[in-house]
């Protein structure tokens, strides 16, 4: 054992192992512990390698201190820098610059490229201040509503929870000195009368179609975007910003619970007591007169003790959450737009015009065609394929549907790669594209014609009312691109987003359930079967033309139309005005199986 550790002290004096002596750092002697490795930076890997990064360290720590350096230490280097054991396609040898050998291992070094940054960098806004008093109080009420008022339903509630939800975007953006544009308060308008319709309808189907109108109405107010990928992404935004808006929020209540001008404890004591005494005093006068207790009680929503406590917690938290961010996005909005794609390269005439040409002469073949039969009726079409004129109908719709969305996309991509190189080239686009566009409406217009003949035959239902109101606003984006192409398409991405917002209040408004039970009711009346079962499965938007029927028919109809006896903030006109017609009139008991699945004769006051 002593020969071996005399044997190395000889070859470190002597300077017979291969690979230099680590400087900086001494052996460690037998029986001691190995000195700890230096940290590695991240961006330094031995040259050569591929798919393995290696630590630059200050020392090698891994050699053996019993004399087995010389077998660890890399070979010498010849004569062009390459090692001696290694390959003659060796990789070890960089083509580029070598990093200084600051360690002095005999290894070399190379510097990765930093890492890109996120996508949302570029575009997002600095994290804004803590919210003020003003922007916190808005988010707690908005939170106490939200508990107490979503748990039964949606109808005049959804209007009350928008007015704070306003009001802490409204505080957090002057707090971050954003004065809001026109367009900002034009769309939080649109957004705040959308919520109209779930006042106005019972129907499950349009209210949730306006309240998501009016989030992505809201989204847009919050974010200012003009541009196709702002428009799109923006509803993003809130959704995005939740995490870090709890941050916020969290740090600006405790700033302003730690003392101070501002500070927010003396308000919630204040509101503490005010709760207390209203709550002492409220049960005093309610015990003491049934009539107050009764009003007392239509006002103030009951919290029950059981499974309803949790789900208003969950209710107040996730409102409390939705303010939050919603007041962050308004004092830091994301800048989507700016995440846009820039224009395409523009091809050629020929390259561009030629399928479009092509597509041209096919619709007005298509449009041809349609003419003649819209003009010469249900024979043409028994004499060319035995159809009778509603199967046509509905057969034809849904490829014209398609064809029109589809004709959409093949404009945008057209746009794009138009050639814009002088005014012939734009004579040329207008040209190719507003024939394009013309013929398109010809095409709604026909389908439009089809699913009216078929509705006429076979009568209204949610999906026929939905699909025309479709294709009735896809015509009017047909109309604003026509329109750009005129006056230009700078306002064409909002232009779009305001016409689907009008179309989703005007079918709202309209009561969809309503129109398909007068409408059948009207077929009935003329002598067309009804369809009972169908119109027992309505909202109570239908109940004032179902009322309009004979009995047994007319309870046969109603007995399925459930209309709850929800507190005032969660009971729409349609609900109160059908509840008032059920108590003047109630339901009678009738056997109903025979009516729901015969055919029934005209039976309509």
């Amino acid at each position: 054992m002593s020969d071996g550790v005399e044997g190395n002290e000889e070859r470190r004096r002597t300077g017979d192992a291969a690979g230099p002596e680590p400087q900086g750092v001494p052996e460690p002697r037998p029986g001691e512990p190995e000195p700890a490795a230096q940290p590695e930076p991240a961006t330094l890997v031995k040259a050569g390698t591929a798919g393995r990064t290696e630590a630059r360290a200050g020392a090698k720590t891994d050699e053996p201190a019993t004399g087995e350096a010389d077998d660890a230490a890399p070979a010498a280097p010849d004569a062009s820098g390459t090692p001696a054991d290694a390959p003659p396609d060796s990789t070890d040898t960089p083509d580029g610059p070598e990093a200084p050998d600051e360690a002095g291992d005999g290894l070399r070094y190379e510097r990765l490229p930093d890492a890109p940054p996120p996508i949302l960098d570029g575009v997002r806004a600095r994290p804004p201040a803590p919210p003020g008093l003003a922007t916190l109080v808005a988010a707690a009420v908005t939170a106490l509503l939200s508990g107490l008022l979503l748990g039964d339903g949606l109808a005049v509630n959804a209007l009350i929870l928008a007015l704070p939800l306003a009001a802490a975007a409204w505080f957090a953006a002057r707090q971050a000195g954003r004065r809001p544009r026109r367009s900002s308060l034009c769309w939080g308008a649109g957004g705040l009368a959308l919520l109209a319709v779930p006042v106005r309808s019972d129907a499950e189907w349009p209210t949730l179609l306006a309240v998501l109108a009016a989030a992505g109405l809201g989204a847009l107010a919050l974010h200012g975007c003009r541009k196709w990928s702002g428009v799109l992404l923006a509803p993003l935004g809130p959704v995005l910003a939740v995490r870090r808006a709890l941050v916020w929020g969290w740090r600006g209540a405790r700033e302003r619970t730690a003392g101070g001008e501002k500070d927010l404890g003396p308000l919630l004591r204040s509101v503490l007591v005010a709760v207390v005494l209203l709550v002492v005093f409220g049960g005093l006068f309610a015990a003491a007169d049934r009539a107050f207790a009764d009003l007392l009680g239509s006002l103030v929503p009951d919290v029950d003790g059981g499974s309803g406590v949790p789900w208003r917690l969950f209710l107040a938290v996730l409102g409390l959450a939705a303010a939050l961010a919603v007041a962050h996005t308004a004092a830091a909005p994301t800048r989507w737009d700016g995440l846009g794609p820039g224009p395409g390269r523009p091809r050629g005439r020929v390259e561009w015009a030629l399928p479009l040409v092509l597509l041209d002469l096919l619709f007005a073949a298509f449009v041809a065609v349609q003419a003649a039969v819209l003009l010469r009726g249900e024979d043409v079409v028994r004499a060319s394929n035995g159809l009778t004129y509603s199967e046509y109908a509905r057969e034809g719709f849904w490829q014209l549907l398609f064809a029109t969305v589809l004709t959409l996309a093949v404009i945008s991509v057209a746009v794009r790669v138009a050639p814009r190189s002088g005014s012939r080239d734009l004579l040329l686009v207008r040209a190719v594209l507003g024939t394009l566009c013309l013929l398109t409406l010809v095409v709604v217009a026909s389908a439009v014609r089809r699913m009216d003949l078929y509705m006429g035959e076979y009568g209204l239902t949610r999906l026929r009312l939905s699909v025309v109101a479709m294709e009735l606003w896809l015509g009017a984006v047909v109309l604003l691109i026509l329109a750009a192409g005129v006056f230009g398409a700078r306002l064409l991405p909002r232009a779009v987003l305001a016409s689907a917002a009008m179309a989703v209040l005007a079918f709202g408004l309209a009561s969809p359930d309503k129109l398909i039970a007068e409408s059948n009711l009207d077929a009935h009346r003329d002598g067309r079967t009804l369809d009972l079962r169908y119109l027992a499965g309505l909202s109570a938007d239908a109940v004032p033309a179902l009322d309009r029927l004979d009995e047994p028919l007319r309870s046969c109809a109603l007995r399925s139309i459930a209309v709850p006896d929800a507190p005032w903030y969660a009971t729409s006109l349609s609900q109160a005005r059908a509840h008032d017609i059920l108590t003047a009139r109630p339901v009678r008991n009738h056997p109903c199986r025979d009516l729901l699945t015969d055919d029934i004769s005209p039976s309509v006051r």
